[in-house]
């Protein structure tokens, strides 16, 4: 199937089940109408696999350097926001052929890490590892400095902690070394009384969640993950890609991010795309706490450094395939049904699961059948979504509603229906699970529009979901 802008026509693939050909419509017309230049949707119901679909070029970037420039990007300013040229043509190998995205084609999902990094501390909590309401002081006293005796497991996953940004940010090689961002946090003072209001925590989210889980388990946590939900549930989804010297890309198909721009909508296209005034500006003060909260890492971009790409940071760093997204938030909620056995150079589906910190072969290798139970209980799937922070975002400006490391469906976050509860990325990417449905969704891009919890591309398609169900 071909999205139906001539200009912008891409070749669609993969499979939807009967009576899901609306999510395909829509994953078409985002490329025709939404600026997408490579990206992949899935769906799961009731464990079960209804739509696997993808589509464009893996690397937006290089047909944006043709007509914007060498790296990619119109002049934007001292803080790299700047929107590139790219669009859908993608690169052209020696060969001429466009260096298309393919079924078992990952990509870093920005922020949409956390909702995996999150169930693993609610994985911790169910098996009596870690307790959701005790002082993070209790596995990393070292933590406890600095007016943070208080901090409990609970504020961290609510983004409560009131540790979104750091006095004195750090550099990528700093942000990924798995030292430096806990030592800063150990030296940072909360910016608001712990447990007493909400914002955002970018990156600090994922070195709290990381250091707890090493604390708890002995295990860095990409290990940790592919171990434990990874290799059991056969996802291609790494939080450190498996790198070596001999295979820098760790055997894994990368697409390449890349700002792209977003266009205008429509009239009465439903989803306001232009920020409040208020949102732009905190954005643009670099005294902001917006901005403070958002470069605690940086300069940017670093989503392509094979540093942040092995790193896996829990809270930003995730490399994964659609697919193997929705599969995971489909495990949360129920049994998934197996995968086949896989192989080939080109990628297997679910692969092992493999870290930049131990975790298993890499996803080129032929693998057994994959099956899996449920990985949250009743009572956890209950304790994840029940909301824990909402109203006016100290960093995001905007309205946000939080479960325990989750982001609740909301007019700031919008999914299913109000029991959704998943994770946007920045940029573009979306997953979620909908109890309540028995329905995981998962939406992967590498062009990155000017969104951080609403994207019109993701947006469009859970629209055309919710109409299948």
């Amino acid at each position: 199937m071909k999205a139906r802008n001539a200009e912008n026509a891409v070749d669609v693939h993969g499979t939807v089940a009967e009576g899901y050909e609306a999510v395909r419509d829509a994953f078409a017309a985002n490329f025709a109408d939404r600026g997408d230049t490579g990206a992949a949707v899935a769906v799961h119901r009731e464990g079960r696999l209804v739509a696997d679909l993808w589509a464009g070029t893996r690397n937006p970037a290089t047909a944006a350097r043709e007509d914007g420039g060498e790296d990619g990007r119109q002049d934007g300013g001292e803080d790299g926001r700047g929107e590139s040229t790219a669009d859908a043509r993608g690169e052209r190998g020696a060969d001429g052929t466009v260096d298309l995205w393919q079924r078992e084609t990952a990509a870093v999902v920005r922020s949409a890490s956390k909702g995996p990094a999150a169930a693993v501390l609610h994985l911790l909590h169910q098996r009596g590892q870690l307790d959701l309401d005790a002082p993070v002081a209790t596995y990393w006293p070292e933590f406890k400095a600095n007016g943070k005796e208080r901090v409990l497991v609970r504020h961290v996953l609510a983004h409560r902690a009131g540790l979104p940004a750091l006095d004195t940010p750090l550099t990528v090689d700093q942000a990924a070394d798995g030292v430096s961002g806990p030592s800063a946090l150990v030296a940072q003072a909360p910016l608001w009384e712990p447990g007493t209001d909400h914002g955002y925590h970018p990156h600090t989210f994922g070195w709290l969640v990381g250091e707890l889980v090493r604390r708890a388990t002995g295990r860095p946590f990409g290990r940790w993950f592919a171990e434990e939900i990874a290799g059991p549930l056969g996802l291609s989804m790494w939080f450190g890609i498996p790198a070596t010297s001999e295979v820098p890309d760790g055997g894994v198909d990368l697409a390449r991010l890349a700002e792209v721009p977003t266009p205008e909508p429509a009239a009465a296209a439903g989803l306001r795309l232009r920020p409040k005034l208020s949102v732009t500006e905190a954005y643009g003060d670099p005294e902001s706490l917006t901005r403070r909260a958002f470069d605690s890492a940086g300069p940017r971009p670093y989503e392509n450094d094979p540093v942040w790409l092995t790193a896996g940071l829990p809270g930003a760093g995730a490399v994964a395939t659609a697919r193997s997204l929705s599969r995971f938030y489909a495990a949360l909620i129920g049994p998934v049904e197996p995968q086949p056995a896989a192989s080939g150079a080109s990628g297997a589906s679910g692969g092992s699961g493999g870290a930049g910190a131990g975790g298993g072969r890499g996803p080129r290798h032929a693998r057994r059948p994959h099956g899996g139970g449920r990985l949250f209980t009743p009572a956890t799937l209950t304790q994840a979504r029940s909301q824990e922070s909402s109203g006016p975002d100290r960093v995001l400006i905007v309205n946000s509603r939080f479960g325990l490391g989750f982001m609740l469906h909301g007019p700031g976050a919008p999914m299913l229906a109000q029991g959704s509860f998943g994770h946007p990325g920045r940029g573009g990417s979306l997953a979620f699970a909908d109890p309540e449905s028995g329905t995981a969704f998962a939406y992967v891009t590498a062009a990155m529009q000017r969104s951080v919890t609403s994207d019109p591309r993701a947006h469009a398609l859970v629209r055309a979901l919710r109409g299948c169900l």
